[in-house]
């Protein structure tokens, strides 16, 4: 694996978020900019996905969530769907050695029992293969919506305190996060979104109450390397207060 932090001195590997989160964007404008089918964009997206996961890790980041598929998107014209789920299936077949040989771990957060059973089985052929892999966590977000991901939460929250098992006042913020998803994880510290919009999307609302937000002007299959390192720079230049005041400072803000 051909290494650019070499090249860049100013990238601190000791400062770097432990937790990113990319919201992908952008392939059907890519494809429909070059006069292809929106398909072209997504399967160009996916050999982005794979230089990205393996920038993140040879950088040493501990988790990379990547927002693959929302729960809105089973809206789309079927074909679409279909060819989505197709790409999604080759991909995690294809990638089912990179990851051990990376020491990378899967992961699904999202509705997984949504996606069609021949996806589910590769799916979960590949988390079985990776679950002792421990120098990366892998999240692919499919059929993820963080409304349904918390509102999934506070119900199973009501019930464990209709049975008894919890009071009213055991509800603390830390029970909720612990009954997300995305549970046991940090919170993200970066989320990047590509192809220029300046929206969440439904994605990690609840987790992403401090983190720092990128957007990107570039469209997800265009997005490289070099963009990445740049913004992770980008990212160590911020003043994370997290609500508080930063000492001998001026700014009351």
């Amino acid at each position: 694996m051909k290494s650019d932090l070499k090249k860049d001195v100013t990238l601190n590997l000791k400062a770097l978020p432990s937790h990113v989160a990319i919201i992908m964007d952008g392939n059907g404008r890519w494809a429909k900019k070059r006069l292809m089918n929106r398909v072209k964009g997504h399967e160009k997206g996916s050999k982005t996905v794979r230089s990205i996961v393996a920038a993140a890790r040879e950088f040493g980041i501990g988790t990379l969530t990547l927002y693959a598929f929302s729960t809105e998107n089973w809206a789309r014209p079927k074909p679409e769907v279909k060819a989505l789920m197709m790409l999604l299936k080759r991909f995690i077949v294809s990638e089912r050695q990179e990851l051990l040989k990376n020491n990378i771990r899967l992961n699904i957060i999202g509705q997984k029992k949504r996606l069609p059973p021949d996806v589910q089985k590769e799916i979960d052929t590949t988390m079985a293969l990776t679950r002792n892999n421990n120098q990366m966590v892998l999240n692919l977000a499919l059929s993820y919506g963080s409304r349904e991901e918390i509102t999934a939460a506070v119900r199973k929250i009501a019930g464990k305190i209709e049975s008894k098992d919890l009071n009213c006042d055991d509800i603390t913020q830390d029970l909720i996060s612990a009954h997300l998803y995305t549970h046991a994880m940090p919170d993200p510290d970066l989320i990047i979104r590509t192809s220029g919009e300046y929206r969440l999307s439904n994605f990690l609302l609840w987790q992403a109450a401090y983190s720092e937000i990128y957007i990107s002007d570039t469209l997800w299959p265009d997005f490289s390397k070099s963009e990445f390192i740049e913004i992770l720079k980008n990212f160590q230049k911020r003043d994370r207060r997290f609500g508080k005041v930063t000492c001998n400072t001026s700014n009351d803000g």
